[in-house]
């Protein structure tokens, strides 16, 4: 198995090793099928880690215990150092504020504006923010992602990569500590994936968000990550960068670089 190590990121971090996600032992199962079967992940503040597995191998499953849209069956999961077992709603809701999640599907609401639409997450979070603030971080997040003159637009009227855009604004109008990304380039043509991509990246070094990344596109993991983790029989089978994976000759880690 491939050793974890940071040596020689795409994507240059000066800061401290501070732990925003560990994850420990953890199973999740559906029936018979054992998805996640002690599965471990450490993740430093700044740091892009893509989460590279088989179609069903339980990348998005793994995705939606970390922010609680699924209860694992054993295990544990520390966002900030806050243990996310058996917390209220309550509190899960004040540590997803400095969450962000694009979803696979973008999940924008097409009976809404841009600006509507990014305004939904202040509107349900217990943060308590003015109209003029609100507008503030609106058009401060559509500019983020080039789109600022979208902001009164319906998603109908939207390219596929414009709503990837005004949804990935929308995960960072609550200026996120990590990101989620379920798959950001589904969907999309490789000329809009590399953008998307890039713009990622850019995300990332300017605010140093810590991103996981849930992806099978190989040009997304080769582009985005500082660190890759091959999810093989619910475990994390190897993690390193992807140059090292790459010249692995291990079968079940060589079968996804050939």
């Amino acid at each position: 198995m491939i050793s974890d190590t940071n040596d020689n990121l795409k994507i240059e971090n000066s800061a401290p090793d501070v732990a925003v996600l560990v994850i420990r032992h953890l199973y999740k199962s559906f029936g018979n099928n054992h998805v996640l079967d002690d599965f471990n992940l450490e993740m430093q503040k700044g740091e892009s880690v893509v989460v590279l597995g088989r179609s069903g191998s339980g990348k998005s499953v793994l995705i939606k215990c970390v922010i609680g849209l699924l209860e694992p069956d054993k295990g544990n999961i520390e966002l900030f150092g806050d243990d996310l077992t058996g917390i209220s709603e309550e509190e899960l809701d004040k540590i997803r504020a400095k969450v962000g999640f694009l979803f696979q599907s973008n999940a924008l609401y097409d009976s809404m504006t841009v600006r509507e639409n990014l305004e939904f997450p202040l509107r349900r979070h217990w943060i308590q923010v003015t109209q003029e603030e609100v507008n503030i971080m609106v058009l401060d997040a559509l500019e983020d992602v080039g789109l600022a003159h979208t902001i009164d637009m319906m998603p109908v009227e939207l390219s596929g990569g414009m709503r990837k855009r005004i949804a990935l604004a929308r995960t960072l109008i609550l200026k996120p500590e990590i990101i989620l990304y379920d798959e950001p380039t589904t969907g999309l043509d490789s000329i809009t994936s590399k953008e998307i991509i890039t713009l990622m990246r850019v995300i990332q070094e300017k605010y140093n968000t810590t991103s996981l990344i849930i992806s099978h596109d190989m040009n997304c993991v080769h582009m985005a990550s500082n660190r890759v983790v091959i999810l093989v029989d619910g475990k994390c089978y190897a993690s390193g960068t992807y140059q090292e994976l790459e010249q692995s000759m291990d079968p079940k880690v060589k079968q996804f670089f050939e």
